[in-house]
């Protein structure tokens, strides 16, 4: 598969009338297909992590939602779409897009092609969001910089690492692994490695480290969903690279692709999902404790806007502080 954007395309598409997904669990040591024949099957592969970043998500369950209205009955559509909106309570983007959907169902009469047609649209402009968005944060970039990110930022960041290679800047990447899913060894750092920039992984706890030797210039992460105070939720750990970037005097940005939901006013309004706690207690499917442990799993925390220097969207760039 090629890495190098992402693309969901590639990743998630119809084949007959079933959805196929391409496991990013698994990623990138092998490319395992997930097929999915009903709308309970997509919302289980999303809760389970098949597909992962809050835009994929979105479309994912979109298509979710496609594959309910070819039943053509209004109750299942409308059941569907609960169903899919309560997998990931975190990420707007998801209920926006499947409100978004049911309404053009219930208007069109259930017309899976009316659905199906406006999905294909929102990938393009999906792509189109993520180029853009990529190219306004690539002019924060400077020749020397080094990045540190955490979890899977999405297409926007590949976006502005090849664009700042394109013109020139040297840019190195050091990638947190993101525990427990390992989205920022498994993703990120493979996908930046394959852009040809020197790309170093480490463990969630030595950022801060890292920081302190003056080895990180600038810190860009993504968001599941930003308030309009200006705080963002994104995956757990954020939290504290916000926190000592603010210590080190070290720039702090969000990738907000669309930008902040205008109907969520404060971090306190964003839900934060807690996931199974088993999950922490195991690393690709091994047991890594005792029978007797417990766990937390909060998967989301909330950085306030005071933490954030800029949050770069498709449109431009929002300096917060």
């Amino acid at each position: 598969m090629e890495p190098l954007l992402m693309d969901l395309a590639n990743n998630v598409f119809l084949e007959g009338n079933a959805l196929v997904i391409i496991d990013r669990r698994k990623l990138p040591r092998e490319e395992v297909r997930v097929v999915c024949r009903g709308y309970e099957e997509v919302a289980r592969a999303i809760e389970n992590m098949v597909v992962q970043g809050a835009g994929d998500i979105a479309i994912t369950a979109g298509f979710g939602l496609y594959l309910a209205s070819l039943v053509n009955d209004r109750d299942i559509i409308r059941k569907a779409a609960q169903r899919l909106k309560a997998t990931r309570p975190t990420g707007f983007h998801l209920a926006a897009l499947v409100d978004k959907l049911l309404g053009l169902a219930e208007a069109e009469k259930g017309s899976p092609q009316a659905i199906l047609s406006f999905l294909r649209d929102i990938l393009k402009r999906q792509r189109s969001l993520s180029e853009a968005t990529g190219k306004n944060a690539e002019k924060l970039l400077a020749g020397g910089d080094t990045i540190l990110t955490h979890c899977f930022p999405g297409a926007a960041l590949l976006f502005m690492l090849k664009a700042a290679r394109d013109n020139g800047k040297d840019i190195k990447v050091i990638c947190t692994e993101t525990r427990p899913y390992l989205q920022g060894a498994r993703l990120t750092a493979w996908s930046v490695s394959k852009l040809g920039l020197d790309t170093t992984l480490i463990t969630d706890n030595m950022a801060a480290h890292m920081m302190s030797i003056g080895k990180v210039t600038k810190v860009f992460t993504a968001a599941d969903r930003i308030a309009m105070d200006g705080s963002a939720a994104n995956k757990i750990g954020t939290l504290q690279l916000a926190i000592c970037a603010r210590y080190y005097a070290i720039p702090f940005y969000i990738l907000g692709y669309g930008g902040p939901d205008r109907k969520t006013e404060t971090g306190d309004d964003i839900p934060i999902e807690q996931r199974d706690p088993r999950e922490v207690l195991e690393i690709m499917g091994l047991t890594i404790s005792g029978p007797e442990e417990k766990a937390l799993y909060p998967a989301i925390d909330v950085k306030p806007r005071e933490l954030i220097s800029a949050i770069v969207t498709g449109k431009g760039i929002i300096y917060v502080n």
